[in-house]
């Protein structure tokens, strides 16, 4: 599992020396990923400020058990 992507030198996986858990993440658990931000400024010129309006888009991958309406609802 842990041969299942190329990494770089000194870069470990979480979870690298338990591999129950490891396969738990990857397949039983939930999963958050930002894939697109929109409306945000570039991280050198960053504040704590109100913008207009931001907008990002997310990736959730669900429990192979959860019901994807009942997620929904919670998200």
């Amino acid at each position: 599992m842990c041969n299942k992507y190329k990494m770089h030198d000194g870069v470990k996986y979480c979870s690298e020396d338990n591999l129950v858990e490891m396969y738990l993440n990857n397949t039983w658990r939930a999963n958050l990923a930002i894939t697109g931000a929109g409306g945000l400024p570039h991280f050198s010129k960053a504040g704590n400020v109100v913008r207009a309006s931001t907008s990002v888009r997310v990736s959730m991958r669900l429990p192979p058990n959860m019901d994807a309406a009942t997620a929904a609802k919670a998200i």
